[in-house]
């Protein structure tokens, strides 16, 4: 879906500026995005595989729940939306922890530019797999995978992007510390 989205500066600063994403995408102009990885008691994380028509990384495993921020929404908002509309799955604002912000910049094949900014949340999985909706223009399919694929990504194909190994560590590290508490 092609949704107006707020444009940002490169250190993060709001320009007062909107946009649809595919124009954020074709001119390369940074924006908000969630990320929200969903764990279970028992260390195993939710990944998602991508709907085959995803113009980015078509049938990839990826993070469990991924989206944009749309224009004047909050950051929480677009993470409780995003899992709602992706997978069925109703949290409240105090099931996510934040663990970070990280920038993302990649120039794809297809001429999208992605410049954004990550707002990556983890929370706690409390329910049955087979009880998620999955949204079927976004999600492909839906697998609970052991934590430690997180830290194992260099030697697995077609889960996870390699490049990305110490981003998916640092989420890893974050789950085990939340669990610890």
């Amino acid at each position: 879906m092609d949704e107006i989205i707020d444009i940002l500066t490169p250190d993060g600063k709001p320009t007062g500026k909107t946009a649809l994403k595919s124009e954020a995408h074709k001119n390369g102009w940074f924006h908000g995005t969630i990320h929200v990885w969903l764990f279970t008691a028992d260390k195993k994380i939710l990944l998602q595989k991508r709907a085959f028509t995803k113009k980015v990384f078509p049938g990839l495993w990826d993070v469990s729940v991924a989206g944009h921020i749309r224009s004047g929404e909050s950051i929480l908002s677009s993470a409780k939306r995003e899992v709602f509309e992706e997978i069925g799955l109703k949290l409240k604002e105090t099931d996510f922890k934040k663990i970070g912000t990280r920038i993302h910049q990649v120039s794809h094949a297809n001429g999208i530019i992605d410049n954004e900014f990550h707002h990556v949340f983890i929370a706690e999985l409390k329910v049955p797999i087979k009880n998620l909706k999955m949204q079927i223009e976004e999600v492909a399919d839906l697998k609970l995978f052991d934590l430690a694929v997180l830290k194992n990504t260099k030697n697995l194909e077609n889960i996870l992007l390699p490049k990305y190994h110490d981003y998916y560590v640092n989420v890893y590290q974050n789950i085990l510390k939340y669990e610890e508490k």
